[in-house]
């Protein structure tokens, strides 16, 4: 009874280890990639595509994949990425409310892609996390825009349709997108998730 006591005890000492050491390697990885999504970020937002309806960016597509990459910590690389290309496009105005919209786009997102316990997220979760995320960007843009120093509601009404287009266009784009096997292996919230169980097991 006392010998399997110190076996527990030493088996959780490895495992706390073991957790820190992780720990350290996912903030590390989570700081990188933020840093990589950010320019990507940057870079699809100041690429404007032309289509039929008007013109769109990449920048939300990169945001609702971040998100699904990176979990609730997307708001670092959608918040930042997003207001540099404003302020490189000539609209300080926008800087404030930007970091604001696109960062709560992004941890809103990373919230809602929660795993299973397979480590797995459906399609109406995918779904509804990035419709929601665009709604925010939507109506957040539109109060903004609304303000006595902006805009006007009649004139931020102008903007609604174009965001949506912009929207609908970033979640068509990512939700397939996010069942491409290639960036199962960079989703940190996913790895963090799968080792806090198997910490949970070996404690049991």
């Amino acid at each position: 009874m006392n010998s399997r006591f110190v076996l527990m005890k030493v088996k959780l000492k490895e495992n706390k280890k073991m957790s820190s050491k992780d720990d350290r390697k996912n903030n590390l990885k989570k700081i990188a990639y933020a840093g990589v999504l950010a320019a990507l970020v940057f870079v699809g937002t100041e690429l404007h595509i032309p289509t039929a309806i008007g013109h769109i960016n990449l920048g939300d597509f990169i945001i609702l994949v971040s998100s699904y990459i990176l979990g609730p910590f997307a708001f670092v690389p959608a918040a930042i990425g997003s207001t540099l290309a404003d302020l490189l496009a000539g609209y300080p105005q926008y800087a404030v409310a930007t970091f604001l919209i696109k960062g709560i786009m992004g941890l809103v997102a990373g919230l809602l892609l929660k795993r299973n316990r397979e480590g797995k997220t459906s399609f109406i979760r995918k779904f509804s996390a990035s419709l929601i995320a665009e709604l925010i960007m939507i109506a957040g843009y539109f109060a903004f825009e609304s303000l006595p120093f902006m805009y006007g509601v009649e004139a931020a009404l102008g903007s609604v349709i174009p965001n949506g287009i912009q929207a609908s266009a970033a979640i068509v784009g990512a939700v397939p997108l996010m069942y491409v096997k290639f960036f199962d292996k960079y989703q940190l919230s996913k790895s963090s998730e799968v080792h806090k169980r198997s910490e949970k097991t070996a404690v049991s």
